[in-house]
């Protein structure tokens, strides 16, 4: 899986009736490469259609862009109708980080498109949620409190000026609230019973809202203000309540996450078993709606293994197994993976893939007349490999017969080897990536002084990024070789030779990608940079001879011993 940044968009429009103007709102959208269209629900009742897509950072911006613009030219709001609260023809647009990014990275994204909006398009935009310009403009129903309707006042309100754009009543497109937010996991938990009276005291155990405090008389206790108190329940952000499915024959606790740093997923999972049991039901599994974020299910995978007693540092795809077996998420149907986590559904199609072909489909395309993929890919390959083998002993030892004790030290080792794995694999297809840029590059036309330089600039980039991805290997080969040699010295004695191989892939991978390093630093221009480069580069290969060395003689002692 690519390192890239994923942020999501959720914008919604006003309409949900006619299919032609939401298609080519749609069509506005994916018109922009790099972008996934993941759901377009269009709904008659509300007049109102929820689009979802993701892409990186800059995609995703002028896509939201151009759907707000087609919005604008398509939506006339002074004509619209419909149960759900609305304020324009784009009514609200959150952006949500998936992967690699921070909240404020979104939300700053988040206030560039609102100004782009704003400016290019004429109409006015309010910031929500973690984009807000300040405190009481955070909560999305007191921006949108008095709807479109309400519009033409608001706006003449000092105190309801507009982030960006006019503070001017357009009654044909309205005002949109752009904003970011975390990621809403729409959660159903399955029970053995199908009473729905139930399943709502479970639900008013779990959620953050819990229920009201009742007497002796069962009536509500009130407080000072003459309100009812409230018992609050286990999960902070998380809203529920009971309901019946007649489909399934079941009642569920129907959840929504809202906030998942503070009640991930296995959480209000593991606090639903236990209220369940306390009241003589049990949990049977569960149902995810929507898409999921990755992590989602690599945290699930990983607490449930520690609960076990049992190393987290797997590979992924474990993870992601124990998670969906533990949650039961294939209880009332197929869980397939690639279809319900984001970032699978983004992955690009794995023909092209190195490290998706099989060993050896791998070798046979390495022997073949193409020059890629080369050394590079074979040494982040073989330092792949090496880790894995550190990795392994880390996995075996956390399992050994009365070291119980330092399973927690084994985990973590094994889960640094799992991250500098991945990173490595990654790095397989970056190298071969690099060289095709520069053979994309060379080919460019060069028949004009601004064709010259273009050509130029294309191949100053690709060069660089040639020459980084390998020297990016050897950092990673490198990182993964204290670990390894810590394997050797404290692992399980009977797999020392295993630490021992890897150690000596670990050192063949630096060495190997220093040549494609020295290689693609040979003949380029600026000599500054090559020189630190290759300065930077002896320095991590002396580095990995001398763990080399170091981890050899452990393992020589220890097999001697």
């Amino acid at each position: 899986m690519s390192e890239g940044k994923l942020l999501e968009c959720v914008p919604n429009f006003s309409e949900g009736r006619d299919a032609a103007v939401i298609q080519q709102i749609t069509e506005a959208i994916e018109s922009v490469e790099g972008v996934r269209l993941l759901d377009v629900d269009a709904g008659k009742a509300t007049h109102r259609t929820v689009v979802t897509f993701v892409g990186e950072p800059e995609a995703v911006i002028e896509a939201a862009f151009r759907g707000i613009r087609r919005a604008s030219e398509l939506i006339d709001m002074s004509l619209h109708k419909g149960e759900h609260p609305r304020m324009g023809a784009t009514d609200v647009c959150p952006l949500i980080p998936i992967a690699n990014m921070t909240m404020e990275e979104a939300a700053d994204c988040a206030r560039r498109l609102g100004e782009r909006v704003g400016s290019e398009l004429g109409i006015p935009v309010y910031l929500y949620e973690a984009a807000a310009s300040r405190p009481e403009r955070r909560n999305l129903a007191a921006i949108r409190s008095g709807e479109y309707e309400g519009l033409p006042a608001k706006l003449q309100d000092a105190v309801w000026r507009p982030d960006y754009g006019p503070a001017m009543f357009l009654p044909r497109s309205g005002a949109t609230v752009i904003g970011a937010r975390d990621f809403l996991v729409a959660y159903n938990v399955n029970l053995n019973t199908t009473s729905v009276r139930r399943a709502n005291s479970v639900a008013f155990d779990v959620r953050e809202n819990g229920r009201v405090r009742t007497g002796a008389d069962g009536k509500a206790i009130l407080d000072a203000d003459g309100q009812p108190e409230r018992i609050p329940g286990k999960c902070p952000t998380v809203k529920a309540i009971g309901w019946y499915i007649e489909e399934y024959g079941i009642a569920q606790i129907s959840m929504n996450l809202t906030q998942l740093d503070v009640t991930p997923l296995h959480i209000a999972f593991d606090a639903c078993c236990e209220s369940a049991h306390q009241r003589g039901l049990r949990v049977t599994g569960s149902e995810l709606v929507g898409l999921i974020p990755r992590r989602v299910l690599l945290e699930a995978g990983k607490y449930f293994l520690h609960k076990q007693g049992r190393s987290a540092g797997v590979s992924e795809k474990e993870l992601v197994h124990i998670a969906v077996r533990t949650l039961g998420l294939d209880e009332l149907g197929p869980f397939d993976p690639g279809k319900k986590v984001i970032e699978y559904v983004m992955e690009d199609s794995q023909a092209s893939s190195l490290v998706r072909k099989s060993l050896s489909d791998f070798a046979d395309v390495t022997a073949s007349e193409s020059p890629a993929p080369g050394g590079g890919s074979i040494s982040a390959y073989v330092g792949a490999l090496g880790v894995s083998l550190g990795t392994m002993v880390a996995n075996l030892s956390s399992h050994k017969k009365g070291w119980d004790k330092h399973l927690e030290t084994f985990s973590e080792c094994a889960e640094q080897g799992q991250r500098i794995k991945e990173e490595l694999l990654r790095l397989v297809d970056a190298d071969t990536r690099a060289f095709d840029s520069i053979m994309a590059a060379m080919r460019l036309p060069k028949d004009s002084e601004t064709e010259k330089r273009l050509r130029k600039d294309a191949i100053r980039a690709a060069t660089i990024q040639a020459i980084d991805v390998p020297l990016q290997v050897m950092k990673a080969a490198r990182a993964s070789m204290p670990f390894i040699k810590q394997m050797a010295l404290m692992g399980n004695p009977a797999s020392v030779s295993d630490a021992g191989v890897g150690i000596l892939c670990a050192r063949l991978a630096v060495e190997g990608a220093y040549l494609n390093v020295r290689i693609n630093c040979a003949g380029f221009e600026e000599v500054d940079y090559t020189e630190r480069v290759l300065s930077e580069g002896q320095e991590l290969l002396s580095a990995a001879n001398l763990l080399e060395r170091e981890t050899m003689e452990i393992v020589n002692r220890v097999m001697t011993s």
